[in-house]
């Protein structure tokens, strides 16, 4: 629902599809592909290889990780604070209240590592689109959204509850081992792509139906927030 709403009265567009699973890369290169095939992946070429790693996590009883791309279009400039409800620190809190959502970065996220000021700073300038020259921030700064699309990457930890015997402990700290029976899942994939697009919707209305309630954001005409 709050995805609904964003689009139709804001236009802002949320959207996601698997990087990586189990190790193999991806690649963004057919946003109509996420919705036409069962990983989500806008590297459709790359099916059969992602089919065939499922096949052999199923002979072996085991499962994958994954990492999934989120992207936010069109959100206005101005959302967010700049200390206690930074948007970047809500939307990592909601990512990393998700079962099995081990890490979350935001724009360049760990390649800034390897970077430096004077490359990784989003120069402004009426010349750029958006008003900026890159977007190494992920579209937003000191917290608060830049007006620019807001980029996330995800990583998920692969399922724990596999069907091979673990070794564990029992109640008297003995040495024991488990086998869980039932049905399992070989990766979070694919119910962890709808799921964050999900929660970045709830998130992101969140933060808009706070800056309406501060007037700090114009109402578009014909929009009734409340």
């Amino acid at each position: 629902v709050a995805k609904k709403w964003l689009e139709e009265n804001l236009n802002i567009k949320i959207r996601a599809c698997l990087i990586n699973l189990g190790g193999i890369p991806l690649e963004v290169k057919d946003w109509t592909a996420p919705d036409n095939n069962p990983f989500f992946t806008a590297d459709p070429e790359k099916v059969p290889e992602l089919e065939a790693c499922m096949d052999e996590l199923r002979r072996a009883g085991d499962s994958a990780g994954s990492e999934i791309y989120v992207e936010a279009q069109g959100v206005p400039p101005g959302l967010g604070e700049p200390v206690y409800r930074r948007l970047d620190a809500c939307l990592a809190y909601a990512f990393m209240g998700l079962n099995a959502v081990k890490g979350v970065e935001i724009g360049d996220g760990f390649e800034v590592v390897g970077s430096r000021g004077s490359l990784n700073a989003d120069r402004m300038g009426t010349q750029y689109e958006n008003g900026f020259a890159s977007n190494h921030a992920g579209g937003i700064l000191g917290g608060i959204s830049s007006g620019q699309d807001i980029v996330l990457r995800v990583g998920v930890k692969p399922i724990a509850s596999i069907a091979q015997e673990q070794q564990t402990i029992d109640v008297h700290d003995q040495p024991a081992s488990v086998l869980i029976g039932g049905r399992h899942d070989l990766a979070a994939i694919p119910r962890i792509v709808p799921v964050l697009t999900a929660m970045t919707s709830l998130v992101l209305a969140d933060a808009l139906l706070l800056q309406e309630r501060m007037a700090v954001l114009p109402v578009p005409d014909g929009v009734d927030w409340f």
